[in-house]
This record gives C-alpha cells, sequence and structure tokens, in this order.
C-alpha cells in the first residue's frame, strides 16, 4: 500500500479521466487505491476505502464465494470479466445493493501481487433489459393474437403463441405468409386501401371486423387493432386480434331470443285487449334497457381505441369497468326475461338441499359491493355462520339479489343498507331495510305487478320484473315476500323461508 501511495499522482492521473469504477487491491484484498468514479459509485468520502477489505464492497451473502474466486484468480494470473454468466452486486456504504459489472486485472509492482477491478453499475442496463423481458412475456402469453408483419412486403415478422395455436401455422410457416394469406374475404388491394390511412399519417389506429382462415379451412370472426410501427430502423404493423366468436354468438342469441319473445307476445296479445297494452309496454321496456347500456359500451368501446398511451391506462381501466358492468345489467334482465318464460310454461326445477346461510348472503353482497354509491354500505347480519338452511339455492341467491340491489338503486348516496335474519319456528326470515326514496302507500298495492314501476322510481334503470319473478318462486316452495315503506324514509322487505326437507 505504501508503493502506491507514493505514486499516487501517477495513479490519479491516468484513473481520474475514466468513468468506470477503478479499484486496487493487494493479495490480502485490501483496497490499496481507488478513483473517483468508485468512491462515488459506492457512496464513500475521498480516500475513504483505501485499507478497508473489498468486503465492504460486496453484499455479505457473497463474501464466502467471491473470497476464494479472488485468491484463484491471482494465482493464475490471467484477465477475466468477473463472475461471467452470473449476477454480480455490489453494496453502497448506506446498505443499497446495485448490480455492477467488474472486469478483473491481474498486476505485479515492485515484487507485489495486486488485482485491478474495473467496476460498472449496470442498474440501468437491467431496468432496460428486465422490461424488455416482461414485455416479451406478454407478447408471447396473450390470449390475444399478436402479429408483426413488414410495412413493405406485408411477411410476417413476429407471430405470438396464442396466434400460432388458433391460427393453425407453424412459425416458420407464418414467416412466408402476409395477412392477406389468412383473410379469405379480402384481396391485397383491399387491404392496402384498408390500412393506407396509417401510412398517410390520417390515423394512428385502424379497427376493423374480418375472417381469420385456418389451416384446417375454418374461419372464425375476428376484430383486428392495428397500427404503424417501427423495429430498428424498419416500419412495421403490429396487429392485435380478438377472436369474437362469443361475442357474435351471444349477439345473434340475444336478437334471436328478443325476436321470438316479441313474436310470441304479439301472437298472445291479438287475443285479449289487456294484453295488448302489455306487448306495447313490454316492446318499449325492450328497447330502452338494451338501447342504454349498449349505447354505454359502444361509447367507451370507441373512447378505449383513442388512449393508446401508457399513461392513460386509468382512462382505459374506467372504460373496462363500464362495458362489463353493462354486459352484466344486460345479462340480468335476459335471465329476468328467461326466468319468465320458465314460470309461464311451468318448467322450473326446484332442488333443495341443505347449504349455509352465509354462503349465499356472502356471494350476494360481494357482488353488491360493485353497485354501491359513494358512501353506501352493506351492514353484514351477524348470527348467521353457523347456519344451514334446506331450500333452493338458486332461488334464494336470485330473491336475495333483487332485494339488496333494489335497496343500493333506490337508496341515495352515504345512507346504510341492513340484512337481518331471525330464526323463527316455522322457518327463517331475513330482511332488507333501506333508507332509500319509499313507495307512496296508492302504488304498495301494484309493487309486485308484472312491469310496474313507481312513479318516482321511472328514471332510474329496471324492468319491473325482478320483485314479480322472486315472489313467485318463493312462495312456490311455501315462503312469502312482504315489504312495508315509507316515502322518502325506506323501505323494509321481508323474505320469508319455510323449513324444508332435502330431496
Amino acid at each position: 500500500m505504501q508503493d502506491f501511495q507514493e505514486n499516487s499522482d501517477i495513479f490519479n492521473l491516468l484513473s481520474e479521466g475514466v468513468s468506470e469504477g477503478i479499484i486496487v487491491v493487494d493479495s490480502n484484498q485490501i483496497v490499496v487505491a481507488t478513483n473517483t468514479s468508485s468512491e462515488q459509485m459506492f457512496g464513500y468520502e475521498k480516500g475513504e476505502l483505501l485499507g478497508k477489505p473489498l468486503d465492504v464492497l460486496i453484499p455479505k451473502r457473497y463474501h464466502a464465494g467471491h473470497d476464494a474466486h479472488v485468491e484463484k484468480f491471482i494465482a493464475k494470473s490471467d484477465k477475466r470479466q468477473m463472475g461471467h454468466g452470473r449476477n454480480l452486486y455490489g453494496i453502497c456504504k448506506d446498505g443499497k445493493e446495485f448490480p455492477v459489472e467488474a472486469g478483473l486485472n491481474p498486476f505485479e509492482f515492485y515484487g507485489s501481487s495486486y488485482v485491478m477491478a474495473l467496476v460498472i453499475d449496470i442498474t440501468e442496463r437491467k431496468n432496460r433489459e428486465e422490461e424488455l423481458s416482461h414485455w416479451a412475456r406478454i407478447f408471447d402469453e396473450s390470449l390475444n393474437e399478436i402479429f408483426v408483419f413488414d410495412a413493405e412486403n406485408f411477411k410476417f415478422l413476429n407471430v405470438n403463441k396464442e396466434a400460432q395455436r388458433n391460427i393453425g401455422y407453424s412459425i416458420d410457416e407464418l414467416f412466408q405468409m402476409t395477412p392477406v394469406d389468412i383473410k379469405p374475404d379480402m384481396t391485397t388491394s383491399e387491404f392496402e386501401n384498408l390500412i393506407s390511412p396509417l401510412l398517410k399519417n390520417e390515423t394512428t389506429k385502424v379497427k376493423f371486423e374480418t375472417k381469420h382462415g385456418r389451416k384446417d379451412g375454418t374461419t372464425y370472426p375476428v376484430e383486428v387493432h392495428l397500427q404503424l410501427s417501427t423495429l430498428g430502423e424498419k416500419k412495421v404493423y403490429v396487429a392485435f386480434i380478438l377472436d369474437i366468436t362469443e361475442r357474435k354468438n351471444y349477439t345473434e342469441n340475444l336478437e334471436n331470443i328478443v325476436e321470438e319473445r316479441t313474436q310470441q307476445l304479439t301472437e298472445a296479445l291479438a287475443v285479449e285487449k289487456e294484453l295488448n297494452e302489455l306487448k306495447t309496454r313490454f316492446l318499449s321496456l325492450v328497447s330502452h334497457e338494451f338501447k342504454t347500456p349498449l349505447s354505454s359500451i359502444l361509447t367507451s368501446i370507441t373512447l378505449l381505441g383513442k388512449y393508446t398511451q401508457t399513461d392513460q391506462q386509468p382512462k382505459r381501466d374506467k372504460h373496462v369497468t363500464t362495458i362489463k358492468n353493462k354486459v352484466k345489467y344486460l345479462d340480468t334482465i335476459l335471465n329476468d326475461f328467461l326466468s319468465v318464460e320458465r314460470l309461464e310454461s311451468g318448467k322450473v326445477n326446484y332442488k333443495i338441499e341443505e347449504f349455509p346461510l352465509s354462503k349465499i348472503v356472502n356471494e350476494v353482497v360481494y357482488n353488491s359491493n360493485m353497485l354501491l354509491k359513494s358512501g353506501q354500505q352493506i351492514h353484514y347480519p351477524d348470527n348467521i355462520d353457523d347456519l344451514n338452511i334446506n331450500f333452493d339455492e338458486k332461488t334464494l341467491e336470485l330473491a336475495l339479489s333483487n332485494l339488496i340491489h333494489n335497496a343500493i338503486k333506490y337508496s341515495p348516496e352515504d345512507t346504510t343498507i341492513n340484512i337481518k335474519v331471525e330464526i323463527l319456528n316455522t322457518g327463517y326470515s331475513i330482511k332488507v331495510i333501506d333508507q332509500g326514496i319509499g313507495i307512496a302507500e296508492e302504488e304498495q298495492k301494484h309493487i309486485f305487478n308484472r312491469y310496474f314501476r313507481a312513479e318516482n322510481a321511472l328514471l332510474t334503470q329496471g324492468t319491473g320484473i325482478g320483485l314479480n319473478i322472486a315472489k313467485q318462486h318463493i312462495e312456490n316452495l311455501g315462503g312469502s315476500l312482504l315489504f312495508s315503506s315509507v316515502i322518502n324514509k325506506g323501505s323494509t322487505f321481508t323474505l320469508s323461508i319455510p323449513k324444508l326437507k332435502t330431496n
């Protein structure tokens, strides 16, 4: 160390001009020289590392292996990259660890052996590598199909695993193909016209629906989201493909069901004049209750396409949540219509079995939490953890969901919905108590009529079917659904469940 101190001017002159950290240790792995870059890298003052063991710059978990490695390296006296193929870490004076790359250079000075380590902080490089690895995994593991193809000759450059699986071609086969080869209903000219706005910078993304052809000759409907990007210095197109088979089937089934119900009503309403009013009301209901959420879904999907930047994810999440809620609402309406049909045709099969009451209450409350307005809360019953009942599980879930959803819908913000359970000699009583708008006394006799909407609820979404269905199902099983209400103060709906024997 004394020799190095005597020649420190020469060392400083040579070492201070490089950006890498330079650390020199003797044969006992004691630091005998450092440059400013290494001191700043590890958080030490000038000269503070001199005389300290090299271990102070290495996390403790690596000490044993590192000492043996350096001793072996000094014995061989050759230049090499330290820890090649392994992750190396340094540790700052304040205890913070960071990844490093180190090259070791042995040399002799006045008859003594030394090792000079050139150290580079590779934190930024590691972060970039991890980010690239992260996006590579997303690309290859995505459940949607992703295609990357050349902007000039349209040849595929990369295709993720889901696309290869769904379309049936291997990656080597796809490398010889273009998007037109998997679009049986589209010519090259038509495809070029479709994507021309991207090349002209008229838009940043093109979205369209088409069909994809699999290797086995079958086709399936897809929604294509296409945008122009770069791969190195080459312009490429990136296509995100959504298989919309289920969406198409769902829409077609939904349209068929609505059409069938409308036709059935048309035939039935010709028999009685009273049913004519029902037809008008039903058609108006279908139009309004389906059109409103469908419009919201369409608007959200349109806006989603505009949020292409990474920092716009919260806006995308907001519209995705809207779409989920509206689809769930449409599904609820559809189930209500189907339940009405089954009740009228007598095709309802009940299954009486034993189950914990807490199971149904937990599921209904969990699903209802997503519907709560600002400040609303649901007070859970505190005496049902060990309570098992014999009843039809689906019927109870349907009825309880309807009551709690209505309580949320017709109650203002910052109010509480209470659920109370009582054990009776004849069965069980479940009460749902809200602090909502209530039901006018003169309208209370109509509350369980199908399609009836109270005057103060007309501006709130609803079909007027839920309570009617719930009451019929419960009464079919020997129970009852009653209520009491005071306008502008709230309502209490009481679900009475008899003690039944399991099938």
